[in-house]
């Protein structure tokens, strides 16, 4: 399991000037400053409140009453605990969890007094823009009694969630809803935070994130949210959020216990319950007291249909930070999904591909060594014997693994395409558009698409290349804009959530954008084809901003909603990878070849995404 490195302390106490600053501590509707010396009327209600912040927090708190629901004794090691009679009040919470540090010397079902101080931990500090958890730190802990009944958990169901989201932020905040009233019957996000601590159950739910190597994945309590065929959850939008999402992991140590392998459309049945948590690693999060068991719905991986004499194929695939110190079998498989699962494309642009030694940061650039032995794979998996281009980057100047050198790269078939070499490109010279024979040309082929802009610092920059295809001229330009590291997640106490990163695509679609605008400047019927690792949605400013000016349409909207995902992000199926296409290219098929995001046994984290069309 994962646990946060951010130190508490220091989170803490952010949180607690930061709810000093906000007025949060002036107290609440059930406790004030002043009572929290009346041992009697503290109780965990009290100290949860009905707004994300306690109104006790930073407070000295002495024996809090309870019964243990729950005991971590992993990562953030502590046990939750909840008062059995409540105050009635939907908005605050009766669990809580103890932050212990250590193995919790407790038992489920331990009725317990509790004394130490309130706090607001941020899972990922501050600055990750993450909601906070109410706990108590630096406990003392008294067991009263053993063996007691766990409190009644609350059912989370389809009907207990609310269908909106999350309230807009408070202006006068930041965007912040930590000072927002609580209406847990309005919006689910507020209903997951009103139950923060407290036991919970769900029952047969349908997985929607498959499980991953820290042992969680995900369910949604709404199996007709944004529905496929397939059995996902898609994102189709920012205003359209799928409410019925949780996150699963397991108290139960793995050595007792192995956490099932469940892939999307399979179905966690029976039975789960356990404390709500709130982490890093997905927000609210059932800790499974008692887990249900997976039943297997038999997803298969795709096979896209192989082209005609007449079409070319092109696709796009991240292979996830390849170099030969990789084990064979992940060349093997990579290498038999492009055969078998993406029918030998004709023209296939890679992204993070790695340098000769991988993450070892020894100042290698060349990945000569890892395209020679995923291109033999490919051979020895029954494919054509790809031939390669590429552009070496500059040591660490592409983001990604320090040392790695990740970068596009094309393979294409050379019985069915023809490269046009142009030479002199390298990592630093741009190619550009010139008018030859009437039509567009690259001047640089391979060649890199304005690398000096300060769009691609620290990122990859596009691959543009010159191919022919039965006397017809294609380009293609292979791309892996910037990561949305450094946004705030979904559950963040801003709404809506900064998109930081969303910045530096802008620029790269902008300059991506400008780039085929003069292609068709030199031929307005020049097929052209920008595709790759986009990191962005359909629907997003960077997509809108590569479609600027009709130059290009993204193909994934020509499949229907419920189809467009390349990536299951937290139990969201969603859109990262893109094919897109100059006017000229107005008929085609398009397929998103779901083989990695839906299982738990993936060759890449990503699904690799094929255009067919007639030049």
């Amino acid at each position: 399991m994962l646990s946060s490195v951010v130190p508490r302390t220091s989170a803490v106490a952010a949180v607690v000037a930061a709810a000093l600053a906000a007025g949060l501590l002036a107290g609440s509707a059930n406790a004030s400053a002043a009572d929290i010396d009346t041992v009697s009327q503290v109780r965990i209600h009290d100290i949860q409140g009905s707004t994300r912040i306690s109104p006790l927090v930073g407070r000295q708190v002495a024996d809090v009453p309870g019964i243990v629901t729950g005991v971590r004794t992993y990562g953030s090691r502590g046990f939750w605990f909840q008062d059995p009679e409540g105050d009635g009040d939907a908005a605050t919470s009766e669990g809580v969890f103890v932050f212990t540090g250590s193995a919790p010397k407790v038992s489920v079902g331990d009725r317990v007094t509790v004394s130490g101080t309130v706090t607001e931990y941020v899972p990922g500090g501050t600055s990750s823009g993450n909601q906070s958890l109410t706990e108590i730190t630096r406990p003392t802990v008294t067991v009263v009694s053993s063996g007691n009944e766990v409190p009644e958990p609350v059912t989370v169901s389809a009907w207990s969630v609310p269908c909106a989201y999350a309230p807009e932020g408070d202006p006068a905040a930041g965007g912040s809803i930590n000072g927002l009233p609580l209406a847990p019957r309005e919006y689910a996000l507020d209903y997951y935070e009103s139950l923060e601590g407290a036991n919970i159950r769900i029952g047969t739910s349908r997985v929607v994130g498959a499980t991953d190597p820290y042992a969680e994945l995900w369910v949604t309590v709404k199996p007709w949210e944004n529905d496929n065929r397939r059995g996902g959850t898609v994102y189709g939008s920012y205003e359209s959020q799928n409410t019925g999402r949780l996150q699963i992991q397991s108290l139960i140590p793995l050595a007792e216990q192995p956490f099932p392998k469940a892939n999307v459309g399979d179905v966690l049945t029976g039975t789960t319950e356990g404390p709500l948590d709130f982490n890093q690693f997905g927000g609210y999060t059932l800790t499974a007291r008692t887990l249900g068991t997976v039943h297997d719905r038999g997803l298969e991986r795709e096979k896209t249909l192989r082209q005609r004499g007449g079409e070319l194929a092109v696709a796009t695939y991240n292979v996830e930070n390849l170099d030969p110190s990789d084990p064979q079998e992940k060349f093997d498989a990579l290498a038999k999904a492009v055969v078998e699962n993406l029918a030998s494309p004709d023209i296939l642009a890679l992204e993070e591909i790695q340098d000769d030694t991988g993450a070892k940061n020894d100042g290698t650039v060349s990945a000569a060594g890892t395209l020679k032995k995923f291109t033999d794979a490919i051979v020895t998996a029954g494919g054509p014997a790809y031939e390669w281009r590429s552009v070496d980057p500059q040591n660490n100047q592409d983001g990604g693994q320090p040392g790695g050198n990740i970068r596009q790269v094309f393979l294409f078939n050379p019985e069915r395409v023809s490269f046009t070499d142009r030479a002199g490109g390298d990592a630093t010279t741009a190619t550009g558009v010139a008018r030859e024979h009437g039509g567009a040309a690259l001047t640089l082929s391979p060649g890199r698409v304005d690398p000096a802009s300060d769009a691609w610092e620290d990122s990859r920059k596009p691959l543009a290349g010159e191919f022919t295809f039965r006397g017809r001229t294609v380009f293609v330009i292979a791309n892996h804009f910037g990561s949305k590291g450094g946004d705030e997640s979904l559950v963040s106490h801003h709404q809506p959530p900064n998109r930081s990163s969303e910045v530096q695509r802008l620029k790269q679609a902008q300059a991506v954008n400008a780039f085929v605008k003069d292609i068709l400047k030199a031929d307005r019927r020049a097929d052209v084809l920008v595709l790759g690792d986009i990191n962005d949605f359909e629907f997003s400013h960077t997509t809108q901003a590569l479609t600027g000016g009709g130059a290009l349409y993204p193909a994934i909207k020509s499949l229907p909603r419920s189809e467009r995902y390349s990536y299951v992000y937290q139990g969201n199926s969603q859109v990262l990878d893109q094919i897109l296409t100059s006017p000229s290219i107005d008929r085609f098929s398009y397929d998103s070849v779901h083989i990695n995001a839906e299982f738990a046994d993936q060759d890449s984290d990503h699904d690799p995404q094929v255009l067919r069309f007639r030049p």
